[in-house]
C-alpha cells in the first residue's frame, strides 16, 4: 500500500503522523510524509530520519492561522505535485482544506480538532471564522472517509458541520518504549501548549499554591507567565520522558482535549493521572484517571492533595493508568488505518466485513 500522509510541522499532529508512518512501515506499507507549516525543528527532522520515514516539507501558513488561504492553496499545489510523482493508493490528510482537491486516489481525512469546537468548549462565539468553517464543512462532506480519535469528537464534527460520507473512530497511539517509569519523586508534572486556554493549565497554576509538592510544567507558555508552576519551557522528547519518569502525578485539567497524547505519555511513564472531566478524556481513560471539574480549582487542589498524601493510592492509580495506556499502541492504530485503507481501495463500505 502506498500512502501519501500529510502533516503539519508543529504540535500533536506531527507526533501522530510520525508514529503512524513508522508503524505502517512495519506492515510493509510505503509511506511519504508531506509536512507543511513553520520551519521544521532540526530535532524533528532527525526524528523522522531515525525512524526511516520518507519526508518532504514546505514552509507555509496553516489553515488555522491568520490570513492563510493563499499559502494553503500553494501547499495544495505542492501536495498535488507530490502525489503525481509518488502515485499513492490512498491520500491520508490531516488538515481540512486539501480534502476538496481532485485527487486520483481515495481520500481519508483524519479530523483531530477544529477551531469551532475549541471555541464551543470554552463557551465562546467563534467570530471571524466563517471562511474556515466553510472549508471544514466542505472537506468533511467531500472526503471518502472521515476519522476522529474519539467518538465525542466525531459527533462534534457532525453537530458543527453537517453530514459526512463515511466516518469512524480510530484512537491515536504512542510508542511506550520512549516513556518508562523511573524512581518517582515528590512533584506533579504537566506538559503541552501552556498558553492554550483549552488545556486550562492556569487552573493548575492556581491550585499549585495549595499543594505541598512543586508542579513542573513543560511546553510553550507563549506570553502567559505562571505564578506558581516551575517552568521548563519546551524540551526535547528524551528530556520530557525523563521528567515524566520521575514525576509521581500528571495533571491536565483540560476544558478541551480531542484525545490527549501528553496524558498517554505520562501514563506510560508511571504517573497517576488527574484530568479534566470532559467527554473525550472520560472516553479515553474510563476509570483509570481521577477526573475533576475544569472550573473548580478547589476540587483540583483536593484531588491532587489526596494523591500526594497517599502513596498506596498513588501507586494504584498509576498502575491503572499504565494498564489502560497499553491499548493505545501504534500497532493497533496502524492496523485500524490499514484496514480502512484496504476498504477504501476496494471501494467497499467502511463498515463492511
Amino acid at each position: 500500500m502506498r500512502v501519501l500522509l500529510t502533516s503539519d510541522t508543529v504540535g500533536g499532529v506531527w507526533t501522530y503522523a510520525l508514529e503512524l508512518a513508522r508503524a505502517l512501515r512495519r506492515h510493509d506499507d510505503d509511506v511519504l510524509v508531506a509536512a507543511a507549516g513553520p520551519p521544521l525543528a532540526p530535532a524533528r527532522r532527525e526524528e523522522a530520519h531515525a525512524a526511516g520515514v520518507a519526508l518532504e516539507t514546505r514552509e507555509a501558513a496553516l489553515e488555522w492561522m491568520d490570513e492563510p488561504w493563499e499559502d494553503v492553496s500553494r501547499t495544495g499545489e505542492w501536495l498535488f505535485e507530490l502525489a503525481q510523482s509518488f502515485d499513492p493508493d490512498v491520500v491520508h490528510l490531516n488538515e481540512f482544506a486539501h480534502a476538496t482537491l481532485p485527487w486520483d486516489a481515495p481520500t481519508l481525512l483524519a479530523a483531530h480538532s477544529c477551531v469551532l469546537s475549541w471555541h464551543a468548549a470554552l463557551g465562546r462565539e467563534p467570530r471571524g471564522w466563517d471562511r474556515y468553517a466553510e472549508v471544514v464543512a466542505s472537506a468533511l462532506g467531500r472526503a471518502d472517509l472521515v476519522v476522529a480519535p474519539t467518538r465525542w469528537m466525531l459527533d462534534e464534527f457532525g453537530r458543527l458541520y453537517g453530514p459526512m460520507r463515511e466516518r469512524i473512530v480510530i484512537p491515536n497511539g504512542r510508542d511506550a518504549t520512549a516513556f518508562r517509569p523511573g524512581r518517582k519523586e515528590p512533584f506533579v508534572m504537566t506538559a503541552g501548549r501552556l498558553w492554550d486556554e483549552g488545556k486550562n493549565v492556569a487552573a493548575l497554576d492556581r491550585a499549585a499554591e495549595r499543594l505541598e509538592w512543586p508542579v513542573v510544567a513543560s511546553g510553550d507558555p507563549g506570553t502567559w507567565r505562571p505564578r506558581s508552576l516551575h517552568l521548563l519551557g519546551p524540551v526535547p522528547q528524551a528530556r520530557l520522558a525523563a521528567w515524566l519518569g520521575r514525576a509521581s502525578v500528571f495533571a491536565l485539567p483540560a476544558r478541551y482535549e480531542p484525545f490527549g497524547l501528553a496524558p498517554l505519555e505520562a501514563a506510560y511513564a508511571g504517573c497517576a493521572l488527574v484530568l479534566g472531566d470532559i467527554p473525550t478524556l472520560r472516553e479515553v481513560w474510563e476509570d483509570a484517571a481521577t477526573f475533576v471539574d475544569p472550573d473548580d480549582d478547589g476540587a483540583l487542589a483536593a484531588a491532587l492533595r489526596r494523591l500526594l498524601r497517599d502513596e498506596e493510592l498513588r501507586r494504584e492509580r498509576a498502575e491503572a493508568a499504565r494498564g489502560r495506556a497499553r491499548i493505545y499502541t501504534p500497532e493497533r492504530m496502524a492496523g485500524a488505518y490499514g484496514a480502512a485503507y484496504e476498504r477504501l481501495c476496494t471501494r467497499l463500505p467502511v463498515g463492511a466485513r
